[in-house]
């Protein structure tokens, strides 16, 4: 059994950190819910992969979020503890910032572990369904350069409009409508059925419709012409040849990526380890941040808490692009900025510690009066 004191510390920041997580997770949802939203609207995802799409994207981030909602909620519950003299009280009972430390150890533990399974277990696999999916949305007939089943698709600037009632998994079109306005007169093409290839050397999209009717001009001119054909073929024109399979280092399991050389595969591996990481790093700089003592200056705390705060994960950027370019070594790893992070803000809190203060004492002690 944990002491008394402990579990209510570790009770305390870890009710903060599920609400914070779980108001996180739902803002992030409905993000992400958007975008899926736009790409079903774009034709770019077929609709019955939303929820499925939508919850790879949540396993994917959720490494990206564990780290800052401990923080904030390390910070947040000490913070309401210091501003409620608790944690004065605490201290005056010879329960200081070690005891502090450990129960928030006490919690960080399990969640550096469950971010590192996030990190490098569920995130790689999950960013491998995504790719997947993506993939075979570019493969399938469900997106025809953007076409969709009972949508019309405009392109050219207006000057050709397709239609197309329904397709198939199988890359058929049925009831297929084409207008054509870049010549001198308008060209009007309808079919029952169609087929949809995609050219794998230039990566245009190839519509062939079959058994329909051709209308040439305008109805009631003198050029109006109708005709009849077997086979009629359409070149939309696609962003380039499309990818055969997924090669992707976000992809790439965990255990691959640390038997690679490749400074970008190290990157990768370094950018899900500094998750769990992360965890108690942040715990190092959350205790100092916070006064203890009502008497203590606060805002100037909170001020040095968010520049750290944005710091460390803006480092976290630089270092990690730094490291796949080429430009720090590889023995330097990505994971510098963490101990920079921490030694900054020790350092500016460096006036106010205790030690500080008593060996600043002993020299004016020491120091000959005039």
């Amino acid at each position: 059994m944990l002491p008394l004191v402990d579990r209510y510390l570790f009770s305390e920041v870890a009710k903060a950190l599920l609400a914070i997580l779980i108001t996180l997770m739902l803002i992030v949802t409905s993000m992400l819910f958007l975008r899926t939203l736009e790409e079903v609207s774009l034709g770019a995802l077929n609709a019955n992969l939303v929820l499925r799409f939508l919850g790879l994207q949540l396993v994917r981030d959720t490494s990206t979020l564990l780290p800052p909602s401990f923080f904030l909620a390390a910070l947040g519950a000490l913070t309401r503890l210091a501003r409620d003299s608790e944690l004065v009280a605490l201290n005056a009972c010879g329960i200081g910032p070690r005891r502090l430390y450990r129960a928030l150890l006490l919690l960080a533990l399990p969640v550096a572990l469950v971010t590192g399974w996030f990190a490098l277990i569920l995130q790689p696999w999950a960013s491998a369904g995504i790719a997947e999916i993506r993939l075979a949305q570019k493969d399938q007939a469900t997106q025809v350069a953007g076409l969709q089943a009972g949508r019309f698709y405009v392109e050219e600037d207006g000057q050709s409009i397709i239609y197309v009632g329904s397709i198939a998994k199988s890359r058929e079109l049925e009831r297929v409508f084409i207008l054509s306005r870049q010549g001198k007169k308008p060209i009007l093409v309808v079919s029952d059925s169609g087929h949809h290839r995609l050219d794998q050397k230039t990566g245009d999209h190839l519509i062939t419709l079959t058994d329909g009717h051709r209308f040439d001009g305008n109805a009631g001119e003198g050029d109006y012409t109708i005709g009849q054909f077997r086979e009629y073929q359409l070149r939309i024109d696609g962003q380039g040849p499309e990818p055969t399979q997924v090669k992707k280092n976000s992809t790439t399991p965990s255990r691959t990526l640390w038997a690679s050389p490749d400074p970008a595969a190290q990157g990768e591996l370094q950018h899900r380890i500094a998750a769990p990481l992360a965890i108690f790093t942040l715990l190092l700089i959350a205790v100092p941040l916070v006064a203890i003592s009502p008497r203590q200056k606060t805002t100037g705390r909170l001020v040095l808490a968010f520049l750290a705060y944005f710091t460390f994960f803006n480092l976290q950027q630089l270092a990690e692009t730094w490291l796949e370019n080429g430009t720090t070594p590889l023995w330097l790893t990505s994971f510098w900025y963490q101990l920079l992070v921490v030694a900054l803000v020790y350092l500016v809190m460096l006036p106010e510690t205790p030690w500080y203060r008593g060996l600043r004492e002993r020299f004016r002690q020491r120091a000959p009066t005039g």
